[in-house]
């Protein structure tokens, strides 16, 4: 596995985190969750991430801090 998918693989385990606390009700999140999940699964582990897996990463993390600041 690319190191660049090891630290995707690390971010999205924080949003879970994240998910967690909120007890599952920031429905948001949890689908930007899943998308970031679907293009993982997909995505080539022994490349670098594509923008699109990078992209939506970010989406999911703004989602999440504006959560936590929320």
């Amino acid at each position: 596995m690319n190191d660049r998918f090891r630290e995707v693989k690390a971010r999205l385990r924080q949003l879970d985190l994240v998910l967690d606390r909120g007890g599952y009700a920031h429905v948001e999140l949890a689908q930007a969750i899943s998308n970031v999940r679907r293009l993982v699964k997909r995505g080539d582990r022994s490349r670098e991430p594509s923008p699109e897996i990078v992209a939506s990463l970010d989406k999911a993390e703004a989602i999440g801090r504006a959560i936590l600041a929320g």
